[in-house]
């Protein structure tokens, strides 16, 4: 691990919340996927409370599927934190590298880079809020998706889609958590511009980092997740498991006093009708 006596703490955040959920239908058919109740709770809202205790300052979060949702429910400001949007209104046939690109004009400082559909204890940011870092754990059976390959020096030595290059590598997830600071966020726009410009926007970021990484104008270090738990949540059956791992009594006294509650737009009625869709999936 780098000493973090050299670097300053990270304080924006950037928020990827532009998805349509449609794993998660119908909990996702008049709601973002962030805002997802994880027992009694929102994926955002825990998010929010997150950054706030690590003492963040700004929060920019790119919006599609139902941004005003998530306008509505935030407003501006949070406490301390101020927050902005970012309307990616091709949200329906781009992915995450297209809403990392458009924030390349209104981010201009150090930043972690976050998607909006993961729970996590705040405690696990307290190695992340310095720049230039990947929050990675050890292969599950339950993960899937992009893994990394990584040095004696816990620096980040390949990405591949799922899969380790070799049998006797050790496989790490990426939890889609990131820290960057201003030149290496230049760089990764330098070619985010290059992939947007050929046409490749339904595309993963993670391809960009792994070319970056591969060619050695991207360096990592990795940040172990395995302590603790998080969970990365896609499907109805990703919220049940997360609701096992995070119960309700544990943030009943989370919420700072001026915290932002349960969203205007989503009604008694529909919270209840969400609850009898996750009764079904989840009996027996």
């Amino acid at each position: 691990m780098s000493n973090n006596q050299n670097y300053e703490n990270v304080t924006t955040a950037l928020l990827l919340a532009a998805g349509t959920g449609n794993r998660l239908f119908p909990l996702t058919q008049s709601s973002p996927k962030c805002l997802t109740l994880v027992n009694e709770k929102s994926i955002l809202e825990r998010l929010v409370i997150g950054l706030k205790k690590q003492g963040f300052k700004r929060l920019v979060i790119v919006t599609g599927y139902l941004g005003n949702c998530i306008k509505e429910f935030l407003g501006t400001k949070s406490g301390n934190m101020a927050i902005e949007y970012l309307y990616s209104p091709l949200y329906k046939t781009t992915n995450n590298i297209y809403s990392l690109w458009m924030a390349r004009k209104i981010i201009s400082e150090p930043f972690m880079l976050i998607e909006s559909d993961l729970v996590f204890d705040s405690s696990q940011l307290d190695d992340m809020i310095f720049p230039d870092r990947i929050a990675v754990a050890r292969m599950q059976p339950w993960m899937n998706g992009t893994t990394v390959t990584i040095d004696q020096s816990q620096k980040v030595r390949s990405y591949q889609n799922g899969t380790t290059s070799h049998l006797n590598e050790v496989g790490y997830k990426t939890v889609n958590i990131y820290s960057f600071s201003l030149p290496t966020w230049h760089s990764i726009v330098e070619r985010l511009n290059q992939h947007i410009a050929a046409g490749i926007v339904n595309s993963y970021y993670e391809t960009v980092f792994g070319d970056m990484v591969a060619d050695g104008s991207l360096s990592l270090q990795a940040v172990s997740f395995d302590h603790k738990p998080w969970y990365e949540i896609d499907t109805i059956e990703d919220l049940a498991e997360a609701e096992k791992l995070f119960p309700a009594e544990i943030y009943k006294t989370d919420i700072p006093d001026n915290i932002i509650l349960r969203p205007s737009h989503i009604s008694d009625r529909f919270i209840k009708k969400i609850k009898s869709v996750e009764s079904h999936k989840f009996a027996g």
